[in-house]
């Protein structure tokens, strides 16, 4: 995505924090491809791994969103991917753009929880 895109994160947010361990966390008690976390408009968070069945792929941002929808969010305000891709998935990120629009900020962290992109829906 363009530099323009970028979206700021802050370590030391604790609400930025959270979805980074919580995807980190699903994605190591899983053994997925990837962790992800999202936050709703109400705070609530969602967490999820990827799936990866022989008649169902899903990436965890999907997942997440899927949660999300289906617990009654009506848009979402930011969401971290934590995998060992080195961009964000586009069908993710789509998702996140259904459900909220434009201007949602998307983290991709590294294994370790160090974020290396960031980028707006």
């Amino acid at each position: 995505m363009p530099a323009e895109e970028l979206a700021p994160f802050d370590p030391d947010d604790p609400e930025d924090a959270k979805l980074v361990t919580l995807a980190r966390t699903t994605r190591a008690r899983t053994r997925a491809a990837e962790g992800a976390c999202v936050r709703d408009q109400d705070g609530r968070t969602y967490a999820a791994a990827s799936v990866a069945l022989p008649s169902l792929q899903l990436g965890a941002l999907q997942v997440a969103v899927a949660m999300a929808v289906a617990s009654g969010a009506r848009r979402l305000e930011a969401g971290v991917v934590v995998s060992g891709e080195a961009a964000l998935d586009e069908a993710g990120v789509a998702a996140v753009r259904d459900l909220s629009g434009p201007g949602v900020a998307l983290h991709l962290a590294a294994s370790d929880g160090t974020v290396v992109a960031s980028v707006s829906s």
